[in-house]
């Protein structure tokens, strides 16, 4: 189990950059997700006119799932600029992966919640690490997709794009970069090295 809490209201607005579609997932009962704050902050996003559209499904961990329920909007989204996406860890790795090309941005962060995890397989993990680095580097998770989760760059020991842990395993840090050139965005991996919160913020 798990727990998704927003993002502070100042990061969300600063991550709607241009002409942005709101992805919003309602998968997982056993998430915990603040919905009613959710919606009422998205309708204040939405007054600026810059929110082209607010799409509301449910697993978009699944990517065959995801791309059947964006197909209809994806006029929209080729036309926009961002997709912001409320949702956990792996909601936001499967959607910066289906759109490649465009700026997929987390609204959320995810904690852990003692329980049963599940067993549904997926292409990607969340670390459930609090504060997210999402944002920073491309939709690619550097906790989970890098055998030593370094969140500082790759550690060296990669070898023609594969990890030096995992020979069968693409180097993560180089998806990440290869990923923000392509987008012209290497600059967002200059971002500050600072304490992370990763506990629950409203456990006592």
């Amino acid at each position: 189990m798990l727990i998704t809490q927003l993002k502070q209201k100042e990061a969300i607005e600063s991550l709607v950059q241009g002409k942005t579609l709101i992805l919003n997932c309602h998968g997982c009962k056993e998430v915990h997700f603040p919905e009613e704050e959710a919606v009422e902050l998205q309708k204040e996003l939405s007054a600026n006119g810059d929110v082209t559209a607010i799409v509301t499904t449910d697993y978009i961990c699944n990517p065959d799932h995801l791309a059947l329920q964006l197909k209809k909007h994806m006029d929209t989204i080729s036309a926009g600029d961002t997709v912001l996406v409320f949702s956990c860890g792996v909601g936001v790795q499967t959607a910066a992966k289906y759109l490649e090309d465009k700026k997929v941005f987390s609204a959320c962060d995810t904690y852990p919640l003692p329980g049963f995890q599940g067993v549904t397989p997926l292409e990607f993990d969340c670390g459930q690490c609090g504060e997210c680095y999402l944002n920073y580097t491309g939709g690619i998770c550097p906790i989970t997709a890098c055998s030593k989760s370094l969140v500082n760059g790759q550690c060296g020991g990669s070898k023609n794009g594969k990890c030096e842990v995992d020979k069968d395993m693409d180097c993560g840090w180089e998806l990440i970069y290869r990923k923000l050139e392509k987008q012209k965005k290497l600059d967002t991996l200059n971002y500050p090295t600072k304490i992370r919160n990763y506990g629950n913020p409203d456990a006592e």
